[in-house]
């Protein structure tokens, strides 16, 4: 029996790719947390996690399963509903955004009665999609904003306003980062805005480095990570917003902060490296890069932008809230008002304006990256305030 068009574009290929993203977004939280522990492990001179399959391999399967069975405890006084609802209206639109996310310009898969059909790697691609990116992404504060309030705890209620103060805050920069990338590609299509790389000849990271920082910056604020995850500030809240969590709903949020982790980084790929394009995806003598499949080069790129969360988190203290606050409104803010003027103006002369842009800036980050190298190192504690006298040479 031959299957319609209709059926194969409408129902068949959208389906599979929903039930393939959320079973690759499960199985990936619980790998991601794996290499993250071993990777602080590694930074931090020390041992994650070894014991559970070779080399810890199944420690993250182990604390699936761990989380699945063990005792979910609400608060007397919590507001049971919200407390349940609000892991997944934090989940929900981090997935929802895979949608639209573009992996690849396509696949060809066999199709009983048709043969070998070929359907691309999004579920579909809407002409407004990265304004709905932006949409459905800024509602998953509600997520942790109510989990804060309903679970009728103090410290779960700092969380939770700490985090409306922070996302609404860095969202502004973000979304003016957003609108540099779409002067540059003039569309709101994700597609469109990888073509548009292809046809310049160059990622819009050169031209849009400033917009690139932003948005980087932006987005490890608005996933809570370290050094800015002062919604959950162990050290100051017990957990923040979900201290009165427990068992499967606490295992959600952490779902929810992975799946946004790959959003960012996917959209920052799409918007600035070309996407599933290989480097400098014109030059012909670069051609033999084209063995390597778009898919494996669009997930590539995903994966240095984790590595750069984690090592992060390895590396920088947690700013205090004043610090972040001052650091977005007076900062932030004020930048990427120049940078979107800036931007405009070399995007009237199309592409040969953002590459005068992206020559000037590349050329400005090499100078400056030569200028903190030669920088004198500042002299040591012992030498600045002394040694015992018994100790001094």
């Amino acid at each position: 029996m031959q299957i319609s068009d209709w059926f194969l574009t409408y129902i068949l290929f959208p389906a599979s790719k929903a039930v393939a993203v959320i079973l690759v977004m499960a199985v990936m939280a619980g790998i991601l947390t794996l290499i993250e522990r071993r990777l602080l492990g590694f930074l931090q001179v020390r041992k994650g996690p070894n014991r559970v399959g070779w080399e810890g391999s199944l420690q993250w399967l182990a604390d699936a399963l761990k989380l699945m069975v063990k005792e979910d405890i609400v608060p007397l006084r919590a507001e049971r509903f919200l407390h349940w609802l609000a892991p997944f209206l934090a989940l929900i639109p981090a997935i929802t955004v895979f949608a639209v996310l573009p992996w690849g310009p396509g696949l060809k898969f066999p199709v009983p009665g048709r043969g070998w059909v070929e359907t691309p790697l999004y579920a579909c691609d809407l002409n407004v999609g990265l304004l709905m990116v932006l949409a459905v992404t800024s509602i998953g504060i509600y997520g942790i904003i109510l989990g804060g309030w309903s679970s009728n705890s103090k410290y779960a209620l700092l969380g939770g306003l700490r985090s409306a103060a922070q996302l609404i805050s860095y969202e502004v920069p973000m979304g003016f980062a957003v609108v540099s990338a779409v002067l540059m590609a003039r569309s709101l299509s994700l597609v469109e805005i990888i073509q548009a790389q292809k046809d310049a000849g160059l990622w819009f990271v050169f031209p849009g480095l400033i917009s690139f920082f932003l948005y980087f910056v932006s987005g490890v604020a608005e996933t809570n990570r370290t050094p800015f995850d002062l919604p959950e500030a162990e050290s100051e809240l017990v957990a923040g917003f979900h201290t009165e969590y427990s068992g499967f709903k606490w295992s959600v949020f952490f779902m929810a902060e992975y799946a946004n982790m790959i959003t960012v980084g996917a959209i920052a790929t799409t918007l600035f490296f070309g996407g599933w394009l290989r480097p400098f995806p014109n030059v012909a003598w670069l051609s033999f890069l084209d063995l390597v499949p778009p898919f494996v080069w669009f997930c590539g790129k995903i994966g240095l932008f984790l590595f750069t969360y984690i090592w992060f988190r390895a590396t920088f203290p947690r700013y205090r809230f004043d610090q972040l606050m001052a650091l977005g409104w007076k900062v932030l803010i004020p930048l990427s008002l120049g940078n979107v003027a800036l931007v405009a103006v070399a995007a009237l002369w199309g592409n040969a304006g953002l590459n005068v842009l992206g020559a000037l800036l590349t050329g400005l980050f090499v100078v400056g990256l030569v200028v903190a190298s030669r920088r004198p190192k500042g002299k040591r504690v012992s030498e600045t305030m002394g040694a015992p006298a018994g100790v001094r040479a």
